[in-house]
């Protein structure tokens, strides 16, 4: 993508940092957020990211240009607390449709989490959806409103694509990882401090590990190839894996054996047909999961690495 104007919405997140930057190379692109990380606003002017500070649970987006070429959201909150996690995750979704309704495109960032949990099942993008989350209510309580709100914002999108003909594209993030962090940033972390690792009962938890480069690589795609009014609705995963496999290839990068143990209590397999995505975008693993994982450990903790 070049000489475009992006507005990439929820710019400090983890996924959406290192895309704002690498778009900002050839595009003129705008980064909203609230602006609490300032270190993340820093490293995004750096990289030519012009921000603005928004925030989604009262949008004013009057200051906001309204000609840009793409949008992409990867706004989210999870506070645990309904009518926050709502206004943030799904009514601003509606505000900013509007305001950029004149866009060639509007990508939206998912979760694979959305679906209704099947056990040993390949979701597909028709599966049933249903709240994965709000079991950890006692456990992990600021993850308890986020299923919910991130079903209740695909149809926000599907709602606004057919209310202002805006070519859109839900792709459902299965588990992103890389430079700026990630569930595997967690357990190297977990790995290193000898903390035992929770793996559900019906272990392998398998799943699909995207590198932050095969986001990159990817989002332009799906934006030329993907969107389309109502929605083209996509799974956005590399291929399959599991906690236990990148751990065990974690440990083999630093030398500390990992240690796992079992509960209900954590996530369980949620495993994606990436067909649709592959035949839109062509093949995704171009950094293949071993090559990732020591390029992560090398940005984020280069003292562990045995080699």
């Amino acid at each position: 993508m070049q000489g475009e104007k992006v507005l990439v919405v929820g710019c400090t997140s983890q996924v959406a940092l290192p895309v704002a930057k690498s778009l900002a190379a050839d595009n003129e692109v705008t980064g909203i957020a609230r602006f609490g990380n300032m270190r993340a606003r820093k490293a995004l002017e750096e990289a030519g990211v012009n921000c603005q500070s928004v925030d989604l649970a009262v949008p004013d987006l009057s200051s906001l240009d309204q000609d840009f070429s793409y949008v992409l959201n990867f706004s989210v909150a999870r506070t645990g607390s309904w009518v926050p996690d709502l206004d943030v995750n799904v009514v601003s979704i509606g505000f900013i449709m509007e305001h950029c309704r004149s866009a060639r495109g509007f990508f939206h960032c998912s979760t694979a989490g959305v679906y209704q949990p099947q056990p040993d099942h390949l979701f597909t993008e028709d599966d049933p959806l249903g709240d994965n989350h709000r079991k950890w209510e006692s456990t992990l309580p600021f993850m308890s409103t986020y299923s919910i709100s991130k079903i209740a914002a695909e149809a926000a999108v599907r709602y606004g694509s057919r209310r202002w003909e805006l070519p859109s594209v839900v792709a459902r993030l299965s588990v992103p990882y890389g430079d700026n962090g990630g569930w595997p940033a967690f357990h190297l972390e977990m790995i290193a401090s000898d903390q035992a690792i929770e793996i559900h009962p019906s272990h392998p938890v398998r799943c699909n590990p995207i590198h932050e480069d095969d986001i990159v690589a990817t989002i332009p795609k799906l934006l030329e190839s993907g969107t389309s009014v109502p929605p083209t609705v996509v799974n956005w995963g590399g291929a399959e894996s599991s906690v236990e496999e990148w751990c065990t290839q974690l440990g083999s990068l630093t030398g500390h054996e990992p240690r796992f143990t079992e509960t209900p209590d954590t996530v369980a397999s949620l495993p994606v047909d990436t067909s649709r995505l592959t035949s839109l975008v062509g093949p995704v693993d171009l950094v293949r999961l071993s090559d990732g994982l020591e390029q992560m450990v090398r940005a984020r903790r280069p003292n562990l690495l045995t080699a």
